[in-house]
């Protein structure tokens, strides 16, 4: 058996996971802002809203301290570990990686990423979380 293949295995599963966070932090305004809009009460749970607000502002806060994810840290590690290139192996890392990383100059992402966050913090202020008593006693 190669010794490498858990670790290409786990680098992948790394990089689903990662592109699970950045689909939860860009759905989750999309969901926010759309469920308001047609009436879906659970957009607003506060676990929900905490959650989405508190991704973003890790996602500001690594780009304003020029930290690197730690996620992408702990897949460049596993990769290292199965002794494959960075960025070079199966279909799903290929594609996964094209998708969330590209070439830009740092300052790019951290203004986007802070323009989300203000875009969030704004649907935060617009649509506030709603705590699971008060969601309870409201009456739709």
């Amino acid at each position: 058996m190669n010794v490498a293949l858990p670790y290409q295995l786990l680098a992948d599963i790394v990089l689903c996971l990662h592109l699970a966070f950045v689909a939860f932090v860009v759905l989750g305004l999309v969901a926010i802002v759309a469920g308001n809009l047609r009436g879906w009460r659970w957009v607003n749970s506060y676990w929900f809203r905490a959650t989405h607000i508190a991704a973003i502002c890790a996602v500001v806060m690594e780009s304003w301290l020029d930290y690197v994810c730690p996620l992408t840290t702990i897949e460049m590690w596993l990769r290292a570990k199965a002794q494959t290139t960075t960025y070079a192996g199966s279909f799903i890392e290929h594609w996964f990686q094209t998708i969330l990383f590209y070439s830009a100059p740092p300052w790019v992402f951290a203004l986007a990423y802070t323009a989300f966050g203000v875009a969030v913090a704004a649907a935060w202020w617009y649509f506030p979380p709603v705590s699971g008593r008060r969601a309870k006693t409201t009456n739709d």
